[in-house]
């Protein structure tokens, strides 16, 4: 079964025309849904054991392209030894990966027409080949950059696969009761395979000392670039076997659907983005997800920068944003567990999320500014203040994620994500690029976190929510 390519027929609904919804329908109410529905609806779907597989398959994956992207920013000294690395060509690595999301449209609109295995086995290649590039032997450093730059290019152009189709996956595979745990699952490994990179990198390759005369040494140098094309060849084994594991068993989707919405017919491509577009519900969810989530991306990238005023080194820095990763992840899966177990309370789950962030926020930027509030500026204090607001951000995505499907079902869950993730994405990338050329004063950007998560909890708390695709499931299993 899973050695068959995905076709035209994969996104045609599997109940018939007459045991779904009707194509292009709206649910306004559930008395909409209600009365679309036929008078003898079959009972639940079915769920495959397989599907864990699949979920771990996509999982590892977007776990290898979050490390590949992260590979240079914990080792950034080491690689300006080895390379010749300039401050932006550090930028630019880092960057690739945003301007990975400019194709977004085109694997969102692949994802609709050809299905799952066809855009993951593409995402996958893409990594192959991206990973590999930057394994080429050349003694030539200039030509040994450009393969660097090109590798992470290619490997930023799997972010919209791994980022978007979670929501996706867990409607094809799993039942309602397990939709919001995979989709967290999924989208949760990218972030922590990018936190697991601040662990690998300097495990492996020392930084360099430019106060030793032996370190700065050619001997030492060839010695630091033997070492990181150590992690580059190890990162290019587990993508090959990612690879060669996805193109054995992927399947396009389970012989039965496990649930009627994962069975309806979806609207069509162009369709969806006049929806998207004119749906203001989705409009203002979307924007409260992009804002805080942008500023908080751009505000890690220069956290190091941040907190060196306040005495605080740059590997203290890297261990924050290590363990706020984490705990986003953590938090983020066990909040999704517990939104399936209580349905229909995503919208307070994001409330008491953003409740916290808020508060995580002001509580750190407060911290910064002792000389005025006079709180105590410790490394505790920073710890916990930085640590809380990643957890409460990062738990926040796949809820998101969940509530996005749910507001604008059923346009395709691939579409809708793809939408949010690209804003989100253009949004850190420009204040990426902003703060690549002005991060001289960047006091001012402290003031940016509690104002983006207070707006996000306003716009939030004006949401009007409604669960469609889950009504729809549950009318049809009673």
């Amino acid at each position: 079964m899973g050695a068959g390519w995905s076709s035209e027929e994969e996104r045609q609904p599997l109940l018939g025309p007459g045991l779904g919804p009707a194509p292009g329908a709206v649910w306004r109410s559930r008395e909409a849904a209600a009365a679309a529905l036929p008078a003898a609806a079959p009972g639940p779907g079915r769920v495959y054991g397989r599907r864990w597989l699949v979920l771990l398959l996509f999982s590892l994956l977007g776990f290898a392209q979050g490390l590949v992207w992260n590979t240079w920013g914990p080792i950034q000294n080491s690689a300006r030894q080895a390379y010749g690395f300039s401050s932006w060509d550090i930028a630019l690595l880092v960057l690739w990966g945003p301007i990975g999301f400019l194709p977004c449209f085109a694997f969102m609109w692949l994802l609709d027409k050809r299905g799952l295995r066809v855009t993951v086995l593409l995402t996958s290649f893409l990594m192959v080949l991206g990973t590999g590039l930057r394994c080429i032997p050349v003694s030539d450093l200039m030509l040994k950059r450009r393969l660097i730059h090109g590798g992470q290019l290619l490997n930023g152009l799997a972010g919209p696969t791994v980022m978007n189709a979670a929501p996706f996956l867990s409607t094809t595979w799993f039942s309602a009761d397990e939709r919001a745990t995979a989709t967290a699952i999924a989208s949760m490994l990218s972030y922590l395979g990018g936190a697991c990179a601040f662990l690998v990198g300097p495990l492996v390759v020392p930084a360099p000392n430019g106060t030793s005369p032996l370190l700065a040494s050619e001997t030492s140098r060839t010695h630091i670039k033997d070492l990181i094309e150590t992690v580059l060849y190890a990162e290019f084994g587990v993508v090959c076997l990612l690879f060669s594991a996805t193109l054995v068993y992927f399947p396009p989707r389970p012989p039965l659907p496990p649930s009627v919405a994962a069975a309806s017919q979806r609207l069509s491509y162009r369709r969806s983005f006049c929806r998207l577009l004119s749906n203001m519900r989705f409009l203002m969810i979307a924007l409260a997800y992009a804002i805080p989530l942008g500023v908080f991306a751009g505000w890690s990238g220069v956290l190091d920068l941040i907190l060196t005023p306040v005495h605080v080194s740059q590997v203290d820095a890297g261990w924050i944003g290590f363990w706020s990763i984490v705990g986003g992840c953590v938090v983020g899966i066990a909040m999704a567990r517990f939104a399936d177990f209580i349905r229909g309370m995503l919208k307070l789950i994001l409330l008491l999320l953003f409740s916290g962030a808020t508060l995580s926020s002001t509580w750190f930027t407060l911290t910064c500014l002792n000389s005025i509030t006079h709180l105590p500026l410790t490394t505790v204090t920073l710890y916990a203040s930085c640590i809380l607001l990643g957890v409460f951000l990062n738990s926040s995505i796949p809820i998101f994620f969940e509530l996005f499907v749910e507001t604008v079902y059923p346009v395709p869950e691939g579409i809708t994500c793809g939408v949010v993730t690209f804003l989100s994405n253009m949004f850190m990338g420009v204040l990426l690029f902003f703060l690549t050329f002005y991060h001289t004063e960047l006091s001012w950007f402290n003031w940016c976190l509690p104002g983006s998560c207070l707006l996000s909890l306003l716009l939030i708390l004006c949401f009007r929510e409604s669960y469609d695709r889950l009504y729809l499931d549950v009318v049809v299993s009673v």
